[in-house]
């Protein structure tokens, strides 16, 4: 066998190497379970909290009355001493009964509103003051999915709903918070926040 014959195939085989290895690891993350910050797995239709993970980042989240006017929009307490309000996790993938990372939910705040509408997440318009996509609520809501980060049972939320079409392009976004007039807002295309997941 030449040399040269040699070096394509083990390029080859290194090459098969990879692309096994990486999708084996996409496997895996797609069926890791998020964590609550117990330990245990979030589960679908059971009732959680989000706070951020770290201090000095506003409270937990909740709905906002931006402008005296609906639709209301998803947003943080701008404390931590604030309660907020309990979410609930609907997944994509009508067989799974926990959330996982990297996979499609849609989710709903568990509380009703002066607005006669949907408390489900969905994503706005493109805001004109800060050029970000901000967070609001309504019938149809959008997909999200949780991401992990480097530290155990902390996460980021992500638009990006390629569970629900695959072919598709999205512009992704990773959700963060807007400070305007007081209050804090929940939008893409800025900051990002890392959050944790309380069992209500």
């Amino acid at each position: 066998m030449s040399t040269k014959l040699i070096k394509i195939t083990s390029l080859t085989l290194m090459l098969w190497l990879f692309n096994s290895m990486a999708i084996t690891t996409l496997a895996q993350s797609k069926n890791e379970q998020v964590l609550d910050t117990k330990g245990n797995p979030l589960e679908s239709s059971k009732k959680y909290y989000i706070k951020p993970a770290i201090t000095d980042s506003g409270g937990r989240f909740t709905l906002i009355d931006r402008n005296n006017s609906c639709p209301l929009y998803v947003g943080q307490e701008n404390t931590d001493l604030g309660k907020g309000l309990p979410i609930i996790f609907t997944p994509f993938a009508k067989e799974d009964k926990v959330i996982k990372v990297e996979r499609d939910f849609k989710v709903k705040f568990s509380a009703s509103s002066i607005c006669v509408q949907s408390n489900e997440w969905k994503l706005g318009e493109k805001d004109t003051k800060s050029g970000r996509r901000v967070v609001i609520t309504g019938s149809g809501g959008s997909y999200f999915r949780i991401v992990k980060t480097q530290f155990e049972g902390v996460y980021n939320i992500r638009f990006c709903p390629t569970d629900t079409c695959s072919f598709c392009k999205f512009n992704c976004g990773t959700i963060g918070g807007l400070r305007e007039n007081g209050k804090i807002l929940l939008a893409l295309d800025g900051s990002v926040l890392p959050v944790v997941f309380v069992r209500a």
